[in-house]
């Protein structure tokens, strides 16, 4: 959960009101935006938010904009609108495309700074930074001196060893790729863009550098200090919506603190985007049915009393009816999604503890599913067959899934960015895994039988997502005699308790050995594979004892034990 460290003169000044010295007292009106006080005093308080979902509340000002229409010291929707154009206009190179895309600037003029409300805002950017921009990788914020800086701006790409300016925090002339072996912050995010030819910069029309975006701002051009009087808000990143969804809440909390906010012209050169306007500060539209609030609050609230607490949570509303309810969103809460968060919101408006209790009319019992069941009675015959039952992991890799086991590589499951070379894919069998298992247990005395029940994934396009996932169930013997014939009788004996009757038919197998394999039929339906594991496999794996063991589908049995 989000944790803020707020001043307490600063968020009073912006609430208008004090607030009480009491954690308790604190807390009960910090429950208005599901907050908590972790700690109080005389200069810092540091409050938890139990919704992540709310940005708009990571400030000092967007806290006393809630706070504000819950005290009733204000209230209904406050609208932001860009006074004119700042006369900012940012040309985007097209070679951003693949390293990162997407800008938004917004200037807000007459900005009232102090020391105190400089480290709020620097500390809501760098929440801002690592949460919501995902520690930059999505969006990265970026501030400046506007009086000093020199439009049209360009947001651009240079050559890591070719451009050079003092770092914010530095008071040397760094190269880019020196600002990443030597500056805090291109230690801590220099991965971002490390891998790329070229690095993002943002520079003015006299070839100042603002910043090196998602990097640091320059020391010059990016400081802002208690005489700055107009600020350059800019936003970078990789997705548009979150670039812009940050810019917003950046753009408010800075008029809230008497600025006036002034658009900047953003000109793309991708052939899908248009010439771009920014901020957005529109008011969305909802439409809300009456009896929808009513039935999921559980209250006969009046029209009268669900435009008042509609207002004091901050919205607007433009119509309403005995039954329906036009709302107006702010533009600075991205996180309504639907009508359920006005009706949430309308709820915390009321105050949950006002609302009766009442008990479920319908009674539930848990019980375990049919199919736990199931597989808890396979793993108790598996057990009292003398197995015992391990847990694999459901990543793993081709040459475990197939090099290692003798087999040519197939269609699998694979992910797009795996973080470990030994997990690129997800298993389409379970046999690999118990043989791998082994492998590291090669100094653990012999006989041993493991089995394992789970899940494998393979590919089925007629789902949605064209995956499917099916369980199965697998084991192995190794030991100096394991043969055929043993792993046979475990196979009569799990499928004898189950009532099923099975029969062989041979095949051939890459991970088996010629002969002693057989293909499991049972019901007419192709149950999965028995037989002795090749020589190779067990070279392949660093085993030096025969080995035997049975695959088989818990779909499929589970299928024919309900006809049975």
């Amino acid at each position: 959960m989000p944790t803020i460290e707020l001043n307490r003169e600063d968020l009073e000044s912006l609430l208008g009101t004090s607030l009480p010295k009491d954690i308790e007292e604190l807390n009960g009106i910090l429950a208005y935006v599901k907050g908590e006080a972790k700690s109080i005093d005389q200069e810092e308080i540091r409050i938890e938010l139990k919704d992540s979902n709310r940005a708009d509340l990571w400030s000092a000002e967007g806290l006393a904009r809630a706070l504000r229409g819950f005290l009733g010291l204000e209230k209904g929707l406050r609208e932001y609108i860009a006074a004119g154009s700042s006369g900012v206009e940012v040309y985007v190179d097209s070679q951003l495309r693949n390293v990162r895309p997407y800008i938004g600037c917004a200037v807000v003029k007459n900005v009232k700074l102090t020391d105190a409300a400089i480290r709020q805002i620097m500390r809501f950017q760098d929440k801002m930074d690592q949460t919501y921009g995902r520690n930059r990788r999505r969006t990265s914020i970026g501030l400046y001196e506007f009086d000093l800086v020199k439009p049209p701006l360009r947001f651009t790409l240079a050559e890591p060893d070719e451009v050079s300016f003092i770092p914010l925090e530095f008071d040397e002339e760094l190269t880019l790729r020196e600002i990443l072996k030597k500056h805090p912050k291109g230690i801590e995010y220099g991965h971002i863009i490390r891998q790329f030819p070229k690095w993002p910069i943002f520079i003015d029309s006299a070839d100042k550098v603002l910043s090196f975006p998602p990097i640091i701002n320059s020391n010059d051009l990016g400081r802002i200090t208690e005489r700055t009087k107009n600020v350059l808000i800019e936003v970078t990143g990789t997705s548009y919506q979150t670039v812009m969804d940050t810019l917003t809440n950046v753009t408010v909390s800075l008029a809230d603190r008497g600025g006036t906010i002034y658009s900047a012209e953003i000109h793309y050169p991708y052939p899908e985007m248009n010439d771009d306007v920014t901020p957005k500060l529109d008011i969305e539209i909802m439409v809300l049915e009456v009896s929808f609030i009513q039935r999921f609050i559980g209250l006969k609230l009046s029209i009268s009393e669900i435009v008042s607490l509609l207002e004091k949570a901050r919205y607007g509303v433009a119509e309403s009816s005995n039954r329906r309810i036009t709302v107006q969103i702010p533009c600075y809460r991205v996180d309504v999604l639907h009508p359920i968060d006005i009706v949430e919101d309308i709820a915390i408006a009321y105050d949950y503890n006002r609302i009766p209790d009442e008990w479920p009319q319908l009674a539930t019992i848990g019980k375990l599913s049919d199919e736990t069941m199931f597989r808890d009675y396979l793993r108790e015959i598996m057990v009292g067959l003398g197995f015992q039952e391990v847990l694999t992991y459901i990543m793993s890799n081709p040459e475990t899934l197939f090099t290692k086991m003798n087999l040519k590589p197939s269609k699998v499951v694979e992910l797009a960015n795996p973080k470990i070379a030994s997990m690129t894919c997800l298993r389409n069998w379970l046999l690999p895994s118990l043989m791998e298992l082994l492998s590291h247990n090669v100094h653990v005395a012999y006989p041993q039988r493991v089995f394992e029940v789970g899940y494998c994934v393979v590919h089925d396009e007629t789902r949605e997502n064209k995956t499917r996932d099916i369980e199965k169930l697998a084991c192995v013997n190794i030991h100096s005699n394991a043969n055929f014939t043993e792993v046979k009788a475990q196979l009569d004996a799990l499928l004898s308790n189950l009532g099923i009757k099975y029969y062989l038919e041979e095949t051939e197998h890459g991970s088996f050995i010629d002969g002693r394999v057989g293909k499991v039929i049972a019901e007419d339906n192709d149950l999965g594979i028995v037989g002795e594991i090749h020589p190779q496999v067990l070279q392949n794996w660093g085993l030096e004892n025969p080995a035997s063991a049975f695959e088989i589908s818990v779909d499929t049995l589970r299928k024919i034990k309900l006809k049975c």
